[in-house]
């Protein structure tokens, strides 16, 4: 059999360079941000990396330092994974942060205070504790109704700022517990203030006119 020609080869090697790059550009970054020692990091990662690693994740992702005082308010279409071991950084990346699918790795033994995040249009959420059982990673489908909603439907524009119609309460303290993930959802809530007087740092969250609200707690 003869051997292939300097053509063949050459032809060869650009179809597969052509490949290569149609899947490379076929794939969309995933976001992890990590917390550690007073120190945010925001990555951007083109390949799921082991939950705490984070000498790993410095490695094989496009990371930059964020100051805890210049975090700005913005949204997640993708995946968000945020490793942390306490929950001081937490509201700051999530309060009223439009993120769909989100997963929270804890990679400390600390037991949580009762806290809770609002957390904007959640679709999955999904919680892993690896520093107790690496194994017990948790999922769960907040709403899916076999398209995505649009995003004017989550996210209306009030008076400068974003408020989202479809609000997630998570209670941090479910990280001390074992027990499988759960949520109930309450429809068409006027007024978050009004109706759960106990969140009373959400009284700034205004009165929507002519719309309600969609609120999920997750527990």
């Amino acid at each position: 059999m003869a051997p292939p020609s300097g053509h063949s080869l050459l032809l060869t090697s650009a179809l597969g360079i052509f490949i290569l790059h149609c899947f490379t550009r076929g794939q969309k970054n995933s976001t992890l941000i990590f917390t550690k020692e007073n120190i945010i990091r925001n990555c951007s990662c083109s390949a799921d990396v082991q939950d705490c690693d984070y000498s790993l994740a410095n490695l094989m992702c496009s990371c930059k330092t964020v100051l805890p005082f210049a975090i700005e308010q913005t949204s997640y279409d993708g995946h968000l994974t945020i490793w942390f071991t306490d929950t001081s950084a937490l509201g700051l990346l999530l309060n009223f942060t439009l993120v769909r699918d989100l997963k929270l790795s804890l990679c400390g033994t600390n037991t949580l205070p009762t806290e809770y995040l609002a957390i904007c249009g959640l679709k999955r959420l999904r919680i892993n504790a690896e520093a107790r059982d690496p194994s017990l990673e948790q999922s769960l489908l907040i709403y899916n109704n076999g398209e995505s909603e649009p995003r004017e439907k989550i996210m209306l524009l009030h008076k400068g700022w974003q408020t989202c119609m479809y609000i997630s309460f998570l209670d941090m303290a479910l990280f001390n517990r074992k027990s499988s993930l759960k949520a109930y959802s309450i429809e068409n809530v006027a007024s978050i203030a009004n109706t759960f007087p106990y969140f009373s740092y959400f009284e700034t969250i205004p009165i929507l006119s002519n719309k309600s609200y969609v609120v999920t707690f997750i527990y």
